[in-house]
């Protein structure tokens, strides 16, 4: 096993100063892999509504046991966000936890181990789960298992730093797409600021269409029209 802080400080240099939330999980899955072979490994995020989806991961394996856990509505990922926080399937192929899953995924799949951190935020709660996959081994270390929880500690925390930067890029765009848009409006009607934004503001009720994509909608027609069109 690699030493935890080695490990950990890999990860770290891995997982920083990423672009976008897709890049930042990627780095996430990809130092897990590195640091805890043979697993193969798969970043698992949950939504407001409860929707639990894959976000990143390192083989197309993962993807498939992934979705067939939120198809059959079984399985440690599911179990480990949901319920347990840790989840440990060593010799998976014995395991009657999951009747439905395991079967599938031994037979057609090849799986012979697998194991689920959930990934916690304490401002937020759980924000999602690593998912652990080995198709050569049927052992799982506790030492492994442990590295994992420590990982998935600094895993939520780059997951919650990138989402924010992520939701702030967004407001700024959509800040600036609507400040364009009520440019284009004062000069085409000649109104002031507040006018303008009201004016967005009616046309997004009527047709209950977000204010920022009415924004959008106009800063582009005046762009297709070089910026002298009717909004």
């Amino acid at each position: 096993m690699t030493d935890i802080s080695d490990a950990l400080a890999e990860a770290a240099r891995a997982m920083g100063n990423r672009e976008s939330l897709p890049e930042t999980l990627q780095a996430i899955v990809d130092a897990a892999r590195t640091s805890l072979p043979p697993f193969e490994v798969g970043v698992s995020t949950t939504a407001k509504d409860g929707a639990i989806t894959t976000r990143a991961a390192t083989s197309q394996t993962v993807w498939d046991l992934d979705t067939l856990q939120y198809e059959l509505g079984e399985g440690p990922c599911l179990e480990a966000i949901l319920d347990e926080g840790v989840v440990s399937a060593p010799a998976i192929r014995h395991d009657q936890r999951w009747p439905r899953y395991v079967p599938v995924a031994v037979r057609d799949h090849g799986l012979c181990s697998q194991f689920a951190v959930r990934m916690f935020l304490d401002e937020e709660g759980t924000v999602g789960g690593l998912n652990f996959y080995s198709t050569s081994t049927e052992s799982i270390e506790a030492e492994d298992v442990e590295l994992a929880k420590l990982f998935a500690a600094h895993a939520a925390v780059a997951f919650g730093q990138a989402r924010e930067i992520e939701n702030l890029n967004r407001a700024l765009e959509s800040r600036t797409v609507i400040g364009q848009a009520m440019g284009l409006v004062m000069g085409r009607y000649s109104l002031d600021q507040d006018a303008a934004f009201a004016f967005l503001r009616r046309a997004s009720s009527h047709a209950n269409i977000k204010l920022h994509d009415v924004a959008k909608r106009i800063v582009e027609e005046a762009d297709r029209i070089g910026g002298s069109g009717t909004p």
